[in-house]
Parts: structure tokens; C-alpha cells; sequence
């Protein structure tokens, strides 16, 4: 059974990789994601918030005593005296690629572009196979209009891809007026793939404490269906990757979402409700079905179903509300 698929460029072993989690955090359990069968692992997320902070500590610390005597050197730290969280998290991806062979793919989360160039430019140079950009953008101005929103996102493309010849991906959210025309025009800025989709954590409200606090569910199969929906629709209408994320806890999902044309598909919540042995037990299962139906490869698995191959291509449109609502019979 051949299960390699090509992602930003990439071979991979199989379509089977793990998103940002808190699982890469540890060295240790990225050694035990790859010899479970990962394809491929992207690192937690490094925070625009974490680089604007290390950018505000260092400043802090080589301001403290410049209006003290020149003579009292004293005032002026060492560089030891503080640590600065991204390089922590350059010496993590050295480490991951030392530990494993499988790519390293980095990830940046944020919302401008801040620090991201010169930081993008850090990472390759760690030893990234790849960086994805987890633009989690809410806007709440009103007069920021769609077309700012989505400049914005086009500028950090861009801005990043000046900086760095590895492959970028980026992560974004479906909430745009024409996603498919949102999705073109980063494939034309040049990404190289894009991840569908982010999950907004959305927050709760406390009864008896009165608080707004954050709200972290661990996402269902039933999160697959956008991002299917969407990757079916692109596929094979721009050059760029497709990574479907969210929702995807069993061979089936997967099975799934390669047949919408998803290039890889990504796990986490499953791996942290399972544990890490469960990308084995996904591509076991992965196998037998393709077996079964008499499939050789994922690449012939590949956007089979997807809208331009679909048998019903408008089954993937607006034009099926209809027909689905009023096909719906009651468990009662």
C-alpha cells in the first residue's frame, strides 16, 4: 500500500501528521509521534504576544541604569540574567530535528505582522522544514472593512515569504465573504499551502461568579464538515497544498477528507483524548479500508470526490439547503 503524499512540496510517508498541540512541547513525545507513524509534526504555536513581550523585557533590561554613572557598568545586564521565549523555541526545533527525521514544520500564531519577519527568518535557519502561519484574527472594529481584513492577511503572506525560502502554509478561518476568492489570492501571494481550518475558542459565561472565562472543548467529527466542504471545493483549482485540520479522529475522517482532495489530514484532539499510539491505530485502520475497496494508493484515493469529479457537484453548494433540510426525518 503506498500511502505517501506530497505537502508544500514535502514527501511524506503517509497523509497522517499532527497539528500544533501541547503534545510537541516535549521532545520526548515527538520521538514517540514519529515512531507511531506521523508523516510529519507542526510544533505548538510561538504567540505574536510572546514576541512583542521578549521585545519589550529586552528593551526593559538595556534601558534599566542608562542614566546612571557610566562607570557603574553593574546596571547593565548580562545577557544571561534573562531568558527570551523564542529562543527557547529555536533550540526546540533544533532539537526535534535532531531527534526524528520526519519534517519539522514551525508555527507562528498571530494577527500583523509585528515580529514575524525577522522571527520567520530565525526559524528556517533553526532547521524548519516548513512554517505555518496561524493568522487567528478576530476583527471587532467596525470600520475595519473586509477588504482591510483581508489585506491584512495578504501582507503577512507576503512579508514572511520575502524573508524565507522553506515553504509556508497558512492557517486561517472560513469566515470570509468569498472564501474560494480569499483562498485564490493567497495562493497567487504565494502560499504554499493552506491548513483549513482554525478553531476559535470561543469564551463562557460563569452564573455564579459572574466571569467571562475560556471555553476549551476538544473538537468532534462533526468539526470535519466544513473544512471538507471547503477542500473538496478548491481542489484542483489552485497550486497550493490543502491540509484539512479539525474534526479528524478516526481512519473514516480521514478516508474522508483525502477524498475531498486534502493533500494530509491533521490530528489532535483525538491524540489527546487517545493518546499518541492512536496515529498507528488510524493508519492500521486507514490501510485495511483502502485494501478492502481495492486501492493502491493515496494518490488515487485523492480528490476522487471532490466538486470537479463529484457525480453531484452542487451537493457541495447552496443549492443542496434545500433538499437537505427537507430530507431530514425525525428519530422520534
Amino acid at each position: 500500500m503506498d500511502l505517501t503524499t506530497n505537502y508544500l512540496g514535502l514527501k511524506l510517508r503517509s497523509p497522517l501528521v499532527v497539528s500544533a498541540s501541547p503534545l510537541s512541547e516535549d521532545v520526548d513525545n515527538i520521538k514517540r509521534m514519529a515512531d507511531a507513524g506521523a508523516a510529519a509534526i507542526v510544533l505548538y504555536s510561538l504567540f505574536e504576544e510572546q514576541l512583542r513581550q521578549d521585545r519589550l523585557e529586552l528593551h526593559r533590561n538595556l534601558e534599566s541604569g542608562t542614566n546612571s554613572f557610566a562607570e557603574a557598568l553593574t546596571y547593565f545586564p548580562e545577557p544571561e540574567e534573562f531568558r527570551l521565549g523564542p529562543e527557547e523555541y529555536l533550540k526546540h526545533i533544533a532539537a526535534a530535528k535532531k531527534a526524528t527525521r520526519i519534517p519539522i514544520i514551525a508555527s507562528l500564531n498571530g494577527s500583523s505582522n509585528g515580529g514575524w519577519t525577522s522571527y520567520a527568518k530565525q526559524i528556517q535557519q533553526a532547521g524548519a522544514d516548513a512554517l505555518e502561519l496561524n493568522i487567528y484574527y478576530i476583527p471587532t472594529d467596525m470600520d475595519l472593512t473586509g477588504e482591510m481584513v483581508e489585506l491584512t492577511y495578504l501582507e503577512i503572506l507576503r512579508a514572511v515569504k520575502a524573508e524565507v525560502t522553506i515553504p509556508v502554509a497558512v492557517k486561517l478561518s472560513p469566515f470570509f465573504s468569498n472564501f474560494a476568492n480569499m483562498a485564490k489570492r493567497l495562493d497567487k501571494a504565494g502560499a504554499n499551502g493552506l491548513v483549513l481550518f482554525n478553531r476559535f475558542y470561543q469564551p463562557d459565561i460563569e452564573l455564579e461568579s459572574l466571569e467571562v472565562k475560556p471555553n476549551i472543548l476538544l473538537s468532534t467529527p462533526m468539526a470535519m464538515r466544513v473544512p471538507l466542504r471547503w477542500i473538496a471545493l478548491l481542489h484542483g483549482r489552485i497550486s497550493a497544498s490543502l491540509a484539512a485540520t479539525s474534526g479528524i479522529h478516526r481512519a473514516s475522517d480521514a478516508l474522508k477528507m483525502l477524498m475531498a482532495g486534502a493533500d494530509v489530514t491533521m490530528l489532535c484532539s483525538t491524540l489527546l483524548r487517545h493518546g499518541i499510539p492512536q496515529i498507528a491505530a488510524i493508519e492500521r485502520d486507514l490501510i485495511d479500508w483502502m485494501e478492502e475497496h481495492d486501492y493502491e494508493s493515496v494518490k488515487q484515493l485523492k480528490g476522487s470526490l471532490s466538486q470537479i469529479k463529484c457525480p453531484e457537484p452542487a451537493a457541495f453548494e447552496r443549492a443542496q439547503y434545500m433538499k437537505a433540510l427537507t430530507s431530514y426525518t425525525s428519530e422520534r
